[in-house]
Formats: structure tokens, C-alpha cells, sequence
């Protein structure tokens, strides 16, 4: 059954995740940068919404990919905020990735409200988001869930329920603490191998075909032994996630050395002015 959905921001995901629902249901998009909305009505079939102070009549659902917890809760819960504005009835899912305390406070306002949350924070990149298949990990009620699941799946090829609100967050934090273990792995392999004398190509084709193969080995190894890092999720971004797992560790006093580590190698990054590299970009410190 085709739904009345508003999509408000069309960043590097955002702009594709909101494509894909358009082939399936009415969308309508909200985005700071209007340039940004204007190239996304050339693109894909929608309608714009000028303002959050007025919205579409009659939503099912409105979704968010904004940029962390202070947007969120200017978004949601400042006094011309989504929860105020929309009808009872509707439901939100947030595809930003943020902390699970924000998340927790969005669910308990909506909820009051009559209104419906799920926190569902995104995995796979802008190319996954291109792709329509992103892994989505998700908090909230199971009747909430239900809704959404089938809106999700617009793009995405795994979508899963992970516990109350906020889990999908914590799960979310669970996937950027590992890619950051296995992209400093990575990127300390390639080193070693260019200063052994190795080819690094040949090293990686034949260990990619073992147990140290990943996602990050097969789909970014090549870019880094050129030196190109345009090709993912910037350091900035990084460096906000790994804050909130961070933060997160510190609350529930789990132990994250080599995250802490490697957030302070992502530091150094930045004072490179690689602030909008990718990820990737470690092995360009290890080169210096």
C-alpha cells in the first residue's frame, strides 16, 4: 500500500534512502539546503516542503538522517518540533546515527504524544545507499516496528528489530567500534607490506582469500594503496561516532582501548586537514 511519507535530509544518504522510497510511495523531502532539495526533485518524483512549521497532511511517516543529537532534538523536541506538529498517529524513523539516550528521549516524548519512534541508524555507506542495500539496526516497539520494517526495506537488504529504543543506536556504535579495529588492521598490513619490499596488491589478493578477509580488505584497498580517500564515510563523521561510543563505554563502564586508540589516530587525520577523507585515510598517517 503506497504511504503519504516526508524525508527531511538529503545529505550524502539521505538524498538516495528518500530516492528509493519515492519509487514506491508518495514522498515528500525537507532539506536545509535547498540547492540540495532542488537536485533531488530533478532526480526522483516528490514534493517539497518549504518549511517543518507547515507540514503535509495526512503523513504515515516521517523520517529523519540528520546530523547528530543537538539536531535531533531541535527537530523533534523544540517548541515548533515534529512532535508537536504531527498527528497522532504518525510515525517517526530516525536514520541518524546519535546517541541511544537521545533516541530514548525522542521515543518517551513521541510516545506521549501518541505518536510512534524507531531509532534506525544505517550501515553501508553512500554506495550502499545508492545500491538500496544497507544494513539497518533498529529499537523500539514491535507494533512500531512492523510499520516500519516494510519502508525500511525500500532500501535496505537486512533490517532487524534489536530491542527497546535506543538499541538500535547501541548496535549501531557496536559496528563503528569494529570497522575502526579492522581499518587500522588494514591499514597496518598495507604499510608493512609496501615497506617489505611487497606489492601491496598481490599481498592483499592472496590474504583476502583467508581469514583476514573483510568488507573494508575488499572494498577499499585498492583506493588506499593509490592514495585516494573519496571514496566513503569522512573522518569528521567518524570522529562523532566514535565520541558517542565513547561516551556510551564510559556509562556503562565497558572497556574500548583500542577504539579509544584509534579515535586519537582519526585526530591526527584531521590535523593533516583530512577531515573529509575517508575512513581509510589511517594509512596515510602510517605513510608520513
Amino acid at each position: 500500500m503506497t504511504k503519504r511519507i516526508l524525508f527531511i535530509g538529503l545529505g550524502v544518504m539521505g538524498y538516495h534512502m528518500a530516492g528509493h522510497l519515492s519509487k514506491t510511495h508518495q514522498t515528500f523531502v525537507y532539506n536545509r539546503s535547498v540547492q540540495k532539495r532542488d537536485a533531488w526533485l530533478q532526480n526522483f518524483s516528490g514534493e517539497a516542503v518549504a518549511n517543518l512549521t507547515h507540514l503535509p497532511d495526512d503523513l504515515d511517516a516521517i523520517f529523519t538522517c540528520i546530523g547528530n543529537d543537538d539536531d535531533l532534538r531541535e527537530v523533534y523536541l523544540s517548541n515548533n518540533g515534529l512532535v508537536s506538529r504531527a498527528s497522532p498517529g504518525t510515525l517517526f524513523v530516525d536514520n541518524t546515527t546519535a546517541s541511544a539516550d537521545v533516541a530514548r528521549l525522542i521515543f518517551q516524548s513521541a510516545k506521549a504524544n501518541g505518536l510512534g519512534f524507531i531509532d534506525a541508524p544505517v550501515s553501508g555507506g553512500e554506495q550502499g545507499a545508492i545500491n538500496g542495500q544497507l544494513t539497518i539496526m533498529c529499537g523500539g516497539d514491535k507494533a512500531h516496528f512492523r510499520i516500519a520494517e516494510p519502508l525500511l526495506n525500500c532500501f535496505a537488504k537486512s533490517v532487524k528489530l534489536l530491542g527497546e529504543s535506543g538499541a538500535g543506536q547501541l548496535t549501531k556504535m557496536c559496528n563503528q567500534i569494529a570497522i575502526a579495529g579492522l581499518v587500522q588492521g588494514l591499514s597496518e598490513s598495507v604499510h608493512f607490506a609496501e615497506q617489505a619490499g611487497l606489492n601491496p596488491k598481490h599481498v592483499i589478493d592472496v590474504i583476502s582469500k583467508g581469514a583476514a578477509q573483510s568488507w573494508q580488505m575488499e572494498n577499499r584497498h585498492e583506493t588506499m594503496i593509490a592514495g585516494e580517500y573519496e571514496h566513503g564515510f569522512a573522518v569528521d563523521w567518524m570522529r562523532k561516532d566514535l565520541g558517542i561510543c565513547l561516551d556510551e563505554a564510559r556509562r556503562i563502564s565497558a572497556k574500548l582501548p583500542v577504539t579509544a586508540l584509534v579515535d586519537q589516530f582519526y585526530a591526527d587525520i584531521q590535523d593533516m586537514d583530512g577531515n573529509r577523507w575517508d575512513t581509510s585515510s589511517l594509512l596515510e598517517r602510517l605513510r608520513k
